[in-house]
C-alpha cells in the first residue's frame, strides 16, 4: 500500500490488517494466561516470546496440512493427553486445535461416568467418540482414568483395576488393527511446578474454576499418583501404541515439542488444491435491504 492507493482499496487493506492484528491478539490473550504476576520481561525474554510465536505459527501451518491430509486420505487418528492436574494438557490441545476445522479435528473431554455408564463395559463410553474416516480426535484424559484417578481415589476395586490392565492392550491393539492411529502422551511436571501452578489458579479469579475438590486432593496424594503413573506406563507401553513423555515444566517448550513430535508421527504431505477465486456478487435492481429494528440491536457499549 502506498500514497497512490485508491481510498477504497486503502480502507480494504486497513481492514485486512486489523483482522490480522485481531488474530494475533487472540494469541496474546492466551499467552497472558501464562504470565506470572509482576513479570517484567526484558529484551531477552521478549526475543524468546517472538521466537516462540514464530515456531508456533509454523507448526500450526503444518497442522493445517496434516488436517487436510487426514481428511483427504480418509485417515483415522486418536491422540491421548494424560498427565497430572495442571500439567499443561489443555494448553497444548488449544494450540493444536486453534486453527483447525472442528469438523475434522475434535476434542473429547468426558465428565465422570453417570450411574448408567458405571454399569457398562468400561471402554463403551469412549468408543462412541472414536473417529470415522477423515477425522482426528484428541482425548483430554481418556480410558486411563482407571489407572490414575480411579485407582488413587478408590473409585474402582482391585479386580476392576487388574481387569483394566488385562483389557487395555487388547483394546488398543484392536483399535490399531481397525486402522486407527493411536498416539499417547504423558505430560510430566515436578512437584514444585504443580504446587506453583495450583497457587496461580487459587489466586486468579479467572482460573479458580479449574481447581476442583478432586484436584486439591490430588495435590495431597502426589506420591500415590506417582506410583499409579509408573505402574500405568510400565503395563500399557505396547509396540502398537507406545507412551511418549513430554517434559512439561516449561509450558511453551512442551507445546512446541509435543506438536513437533505429533507431526512426525504421520507421513503427511501438502494436499494440492485448485485455485479459488471469489465470484462476483449477483445484484438485482429490485433488491432492498431492510433496516434492523433498533430494539433488536446489541447496544454498542464498547
Amino acid at each position: 500500500m502506498n500514497d497512490r492507493t485508491p481510498p477504497l482499496a486503502a480502507d480494504f487493506y486497513h481492514r485486512l490488517e486489523r483482522d490480522w492484528i485481531d488474530a494475533l491478539d487472540e494469541e496474546l490473550e492466551m499467552e497472558a494466561e501464562d504470565a506470572r504476576p509482576g513479570a517484567a520481561p526484558g529484551d531477552s525474554a521478549r526475543a524468546e516470546r517472538v521466537r516462540y510465536f514464530k515456531v508456533l505459527f509454523r507448526l500450526q501451518g503444518e497442522l493445517v496440512k496434516l488436517q487436510d491430509w487426514i481428511a483427504t486420505t480418509r485417515q483415522k487418528a486418536v491422540i491421548l493427553f494424560e498427565g497430572r492436574d495442571a500439567a499443561g494438557k489443555g494448553g497444548v490441545i488449544k494450540r493444536i486445535t486453534q486453527r483447525l476445522n472442528p469438523r475434522v479435528c475434535r476434542v473429547v473431554a468426558l465428565p465422570a461416568p453417570n450411574d448408567r455408564e458405571r454399569t457398562q463395559w468400561y471402554f463403551q463410553r469412549y468408543v462412541a467418540h472414536l473417529p470415522a474416516a477423515g477425522e482426528l480426535v484428541l482425548f483430554d484424559r481418556s480410558w486411563y482414568n482407571r489407572a490414575g484417578v480411579e485407582r488413587v481415589m478408590g473409585f474402582c476395586n482391585d479386580a476392576e483395576y487388574e481387569e483394566f490392565f488385562r483389557s487395555v492392550p487388547e483394546f488398543e491393539q484392536m483399535l490399531v488393527r481397525s486402522g486407527i492411529r493411536l498416539i499417547k502422551y504423558w505430560f510430566s511436571i515436578t512437584d514444585d511446578e504443580q504446587h506453583l501452578r495450583f497457587l496461580g489458579r487459587l489466586h486468579d479469579p479467572l482460573k479458580q474454576w479449574k481447581l476442583s475438590p478432586m484436584d486439591l486432593e490430588s495435590r495431597r496424594r502426589w506420591e500415590d499418583y506417582t506410583r499409579a503413573k509408573e505402574i500405568m506406563l510400565e503395563r500399557t507401553h505396547i509396540p502398537e501404541a507406545p507412551w511418549w513423555v513430554v517434559q512439561a515444566v516449561d509450558k511453551k517448550r512442551a507445546r512446541l515439542n509435543c506438536i513437533e513430535h505429533l507431526l512426525g508421527q504421520f507421513p503427511y504431505a501438502e494436499i494440492e488444491r485448485p485455485a479459488v477465486s471469489l465470484p462476483e456478487r449477483v445484484r438485482h435492481p429490485d433488491y432492498l435491504r431492510h433496516p434492523v429494528p433498533p430494539e433488536m440491536v446489541v447496544p454498542e457499549v464498547h
